[in-house]
C-alpha cells in the first residue's frame, strides 16, 4: 500500500468499499473480488480487501476501533494493543502533562490513546504511508483536532514545547528482532538523551531489557496483559516513581520496588505460587513471596512455596499433593495409580524436554493434574499439582491429600500432554 492508496480508501469511494466489507469472509473472498471490481477500480479493491483481512487481526488488539481503522501490517503487528496503550496515557495524563510527542507513532495506537486521555499530540513517523495511516485512523476516530501527524525522521524533530516526548523505537531490521538497544531505530544513545531534553519522556523497550541499562533515576516498567509479558517501558523525570514495577492489565494491579522483604529459602509448602512473568521480569519475586508468607524453593528459581492460600493477582496458586525426587519410573507409577491422562507441565529449573517426557510418562486415565519440574535444595525435584481455586482454602499447613485431579485451566506456557 502506498499514500495514494491510504487517500482513496479515506475518500467516499474507499468509504463505500470498506463499509461493503463489514462482513468480509476469508473464504468467500474470491467471489466477493470478482463482483466488487464491476463497481470499484481493481486496484482499490485490492487495498480494501488487504484492510478487510487486517481489521479481523486487529480486533483483538483495538476492540471495535478496528472497524474504523486503517492498518499495514507491520504496523499492526507492531502496534501497542488498546488497554495497555490506554494505561500508559493515563499514566501522562494522572502528571498533569497536556501536551507530548509520540515519536516513531506507528498507526497510531499509542497516539490515540494519548488523545482520548486528554492530552494534545504531535505524531512523528519517518514512513510516509505509516504516517498517512496513523492521521487516518485519529479522523476515523474523531479524534483529529487534537492530533498532528508529521512525517519526518524522529532525531530531526525538536520535542521543546511540548511537555513530555514517548518514544516506541523500532526493534526489528530485516533480519527480524534486534536486541542491541543501540541497534534500535533511533539508538539507545538517542533515546536517553531525548530524557536530557525534555525529563517527562518514557521510552518503550524490549522486555528483555538488561536491568544493568536501566539508568539511574528511571522507572523501568514491565506489562502483562492476561498472563503474557507484552512490554516494558523506562520512566523519566516525574513519571518515575519506583525503580521497578510490574503491572498487570487487565485490572490495573502492579506492584512496586520498595525495601526488599528478607525471603527465605525452604522446602515445598501445601501451595505452590508462580509469580507473573511480569514480576519475574521486574525481580520483584520476594516481594510475591512477602505477600504470600512464602519462600523460594531454591534462591534462583521463581517457585514460591507457602502453607497458606492467600489470593494475590501477582501470582497462579497451586495445591501441592505429592513432592518427590525426579525419578522417571516413579513419577510414571504415581501418575498411573492416581490415573491421570491429561498433564500440564510446567518447569523451571530443569532441563527435561516436555515432549519426550511425557512420551516416556505414556500417560493412560481421565483424572488431570499439573507437574512442577524444578529444583527444590539444587536437586531436581517433582511436585504433583492442581489449581488452588478448584480446591478448599484450607490452611493446616500439611501436604492435601490427593484425590481425584480435575483438568487444568491451561495458560500461557503450558505444555498439554495426553
Amino acid at each position: 500500500m502506498d499514500v495514494e492508496a491510504v487517500r482513496a480508501l479515506r475518500g467516499p469511494q474507499g468509504q463505500r468499499l470498506l463499509a461493503a466489507l463489514a462482513g468480509y469472509d476469508p473464504a468467500d473472498e474470491l467471489r466477493l473480488a470478482t463482483r466488487l471490481r464491476r463497481e470499484y477500480p481493481p486496484g482499490l479493491v485490492a487495498a480494501a480487501l488487504t484492510q478487510a483481512r487486517l481489521r479481523q487481526r486487529a480486533r483483538e488488539k483495538f476492540g471495535a476501533d478496528a472497524d474504523r481503522m486503517l492498518f499495514t501490517p507491520a504496523g499492526l503487528e507492531q502496534a501497542t494493543r488498546k488497554p495497555v496503550a490506554e494505561y500508559r496515557a493515563g499514566r501522562y495524563a494522572a502528571a498533569g502533562l497536556a501536551r507530548v510527542v509520540d515519536l516513531c507513532c506507528g498507526i497510531g495506537g499509542d497516539l490515540l490513546a494519548f488523545v482520548r486521555a486528554g492530552l494534545a499530540v504531535l505524531g512523528v513517523d519517518r514512513d510516509p504511508v505509516t504516517a498517512a495511516v496513523a492521521a487516518a485512523n485519529a479522523e476515523a476516530l474523531g479524534l483529529a483536532d487534537r492530533v498532528e501527524v508529521r512525517c519526518a525522521e524522529v532525531t530531526e524533530v525538536d520535542p521543546a514545547g511540548y511537555g513530555a516526548v514517548f518514544c516506541d523505537p523500532a526493534r526489528r531490521d530485516e533480519r527480524g528482532r534486534v536486541f542491541d538497544p543501540e541497534a534500535y531505530s533511533p539508538p539507545w544513545s538517542y533515546l536517553l538523551g531525548l530524557a536530557d531534553r525534555v525529563p517527562e519522556t518514557a521510552v518503550k523497550v524490549a522486555p528483555g531489557i538488561p536491568h544493568e541499562l536501566v539508568p539511574e533515576g528511571a522507572e523501568a516498567e514491565w506489562i502483562s496483559y492476561r498472563g503474557e509479558v507484552k512490554e516494558a517501558a523506562l520512566w523519566f523525570g516525574a513519571l518515575a516513581s519506583a525503580r521497578r514495577r510490574a503491572t498487570l492489565l487487565p485490572g490495573g494491579h502492579t506492584l512496586t520496588e520498595r525495601d526488599l522483604p528478607e525471603v527465605t529459602v525452604g522446602p515445598p509448602g501445601r501451595y505452590l505460587y508462580e509469580p507473573d512473568g511480569a514480576v519475574i521480569r521486574a525481580h520483584l519475586v520476594g516481594h510475591v513471596a512477602a505477600q504470600v508468607d512464602g519462600r523460594l524453593l531454591d534462591p534462583t528459581i521463581a517457585y514460591v512455596a507457602s502453607d497458606r492460600l492467600v489470593p494475590t493477582p501477582f501470582a497462579t496458586a497451586y495445591e501441592v499433593t505429592d513432592v518427590l525426587p525426579f525419578q522417571l519410573k516413579r513419577l510414571r507409577a504415581l501418575l498411573r495409580e492416581r490415573g491421570v491422562g491429561v498433564l500440564t507441565i510446567k518447569k523451571r529449573g530443569s532441563a527435561l524436554e516436555p515432549d519426550r517426557l511425557r512420551r516416556q510418562l505414556r500417560l493412560t486415565g481421565d483424572s488431570a493434574a499439573v507437574l512442577i519440574l524444578t529444583r527444590v535444595a539444587g536437586a531436581p525435584t517433582a511436585l504433583l499439582a492442581r489449581p488452588a481455586s478448584q480446591t478448599g482454602r484450607g490452611g493446616s499447613g500439611k501436604p492435601a491429600r490427593a484425590g481425584p485431579a480435575r483438568r487444568p485451566l491451561p495458560g500461557p506456557g503450558n505444555e498439554i500432554a495426553k
